[in-house]
Order: structure tokens, then sequence, then C-alpha cells
């Protein structure tokens, strides 16, 4: 089952404690796409200005992901401009020039509107309604969130959070969301508003999964060293909704399968700058750390229940 994805493409500059990249790939779906391919056919729904490398726009085809949703308009590609601090979780926007996203209006093409699984990335709850209008019948929409929406367009987003099936946010974004700062009631705030499960992320903490069925929640994959987090959340969101994609359906069993694999893929995206490592990873590493993966969330699990 193949994704659509609507998101952005930009170019970041990016400033860590390990160095800076300027002009680099970047975008949420950038990220997502390329994590997304390794287990289902993504399409990407953007718009680039006239500036966007013809080189940059291979690294999407020599993969298998559709690109005929993203439009080329006359004027600059997304720039965004980002410092992060010693922890490397909390980070600065320096700049962002929105050039050619400014007055941007995804439309799908008649093929993705019938798409059975859509991602929306951060976005004016009005585009994303706009969106959700062109599509038939989808099986499964993943929205994510972005504090800025949250506080600015909260009446439309009322409207998008009524339906989608599976919402993705950061835990400060959940606590502005529901009103709580303690995340389990946040988790269960949230329900109540609408999607089906609520993915909360918590950078090195790991992820919190709620849904009607209960909660479930998985550690980050340990990392000696963090490069750069950006797109971090957008590539768990690519591996999570893949896995989904290609399973083909959603049970509380495939959805935490799928929370791994997302945790997993975002582990290998941190370890350099911009897309780097997404690129030349292969689905032989992505196994084996899922494995090794598993076996550390079961042997926690074995140690906490016999004692």
């Amino acid at each position: 089952m193949s994704i659509v994805a609507v998101g952005f493409l930009a170019y970041d500059t990016v400033e860590t404690p390990n160095g800076k990249v300027e002009e680099v790939l970047g975008g949420g779906a950038s990220y997502f796409a390329i994590a997304a391919r390794f287990f289902s056919p993504v399409s990407i729904v953007a718009v680039v200005g006239s500036d966007f490398k013809a080189e940059d726009m291979r690294l999407f085809t020599e993969r298998n992901i559709d690109v005929r949703g993203v439009v080329k308009r006359e004027g600059k590609t997304t720039r965004w401009h980002g410092r992060y601090h010693e922890d490397l979780n909390t980070r600065d926007t320096v700049s962002l020039s929105l050039n050619v996203l400014e007055n941007f209006t995804p439309e799908l093409l008649p093929d993705q509107c019938r798409a059975d699984y859509l991602y929306l990335a951060p976005n004016d709850p009005a585009l994303q309604e706009h969106v959700l209008d062109q599509v038939h019948s989808p099986k499964v929409v993943v929205a994510d969130l972005y504090d800025y929406w949250i506080e600015k367009t909260r009446p439309g987003l009322t409207k998008v959070l009524e339906r989608i099936q599976i919402l993705l946010c950061s835990d400060s974004e959940a606590r502005i969301l529901s009103g709580e700062h303690n995340l389990v009631k946040a988790g269960r705030a949230i329900l109540k508003m609408g999607p089906g499960t609520v993915l909360i992320k918590r950078g090195e903490y790991g992820v919190l999964q709620f849904s009607k069925e209960g909660m479930f929640a998985v550690p980050a994959y340990p990392l000696e060293e963090v490069v750069d987090p950006t797109g971090a959340g957008d590539t768990f969101a690519g591996a999570m909704m893949g896995f989904l994609a290609r399973h083909g359906r959603i049970t509380e069993s495939s959805l935490r399968t799928a929370v791994v694999y997302g945790s997993v893929v975002a582990s290998f995206g941190v370890e350099r700058f911009s897309l780097d490592r997404l690129l030349d990873l292969s689905w032989e590493e992505i196994d084996h750390r899922y494995r090794e993966f598993i076996n550390l969330i079961d042997s926690h699990h074995s140690r906490w229940t016999t004692q």
C-alpha cells in the first residue's frame, strides 16, 4: 500500500555542538519519505523553488519515491536555520523563510486522492482540511503537530483531530493541546478529541503510545552520540507509517511494532547531519538494530517483572 505524504521540502542550516552545515537538504517530507520507502511506496506532495537542485530531486527518484506531486515555482525554496543547545533537546530557530511555501495550497493528483494512507505534516489546519477533503476514503490518516498551530488555530485543529486516526506530537505540544502537565493525563485527554491513537514523542526518552486499548511506552534506542536531531520526528513518522502501510491493518500489536521500527530508523538518522545517514542506510542494518532493540526491551521487561 502506498502512502501520500503532504509536507514540505527545504534547505536547512543547522548548528549543533558537533558542528555546522549550511544549505543542506531538509524539510519534513524529505525525512519522512526516505524513512518510509524502506517499508512501502511513498508519494510526496510539496512545493520547491526554481533553486531546488536536480541532484536533490534525484535522491528521491533513485529510491523510487514518487515526486510527481512536487510542484516547482519561481522563487526560492523554503529555508530554515536552527541552532541546538548543548543537551540537543532544545533548539532555537535562528531564521525561517517560507518563500514559495507561503501561498502554497496542496492539490493532489487523481491517483493520490485514492490513497489508503495519508500523512499530514505540521501545517495550517485549514490546509490539512483542504487535503482531507480531496481524499476519497483513506484507511489511515496520520497528522503531526507543531505548537504554533495549536496556539494560533485551535478551532481548525479541533476539526482536523476529529478526522484522523493517529496523532503525533511532542511532549510540550501534548501539554499545550491538552492543558495537562502530566503526560498520561495529556494523552488520554487528546484521545477524547478524536484520534484513535496518540503518539507522544519524548526525544531521548522515547515514545508514549495511547489508545483505547491502553498505554505503551518505548524507550529511545541508546546511542553514544547524537550528531543532529533535525528530522528525527519525521523519520520516526515515516518508518512507523511505512510499517503500518506494509502490514495493511492497524491492530494494537502492529502499532507497537510500527513504533519500534520508527524509533530504530530515527536512531540512525541522528548519527549524522541532514539526511546523510538515512541515504546510505541498508535494510540489513535496520533489521539488525530492530532485533537488538527488541532484546533490550524484552530484557528490561523480564528484569522488572521478576523483581
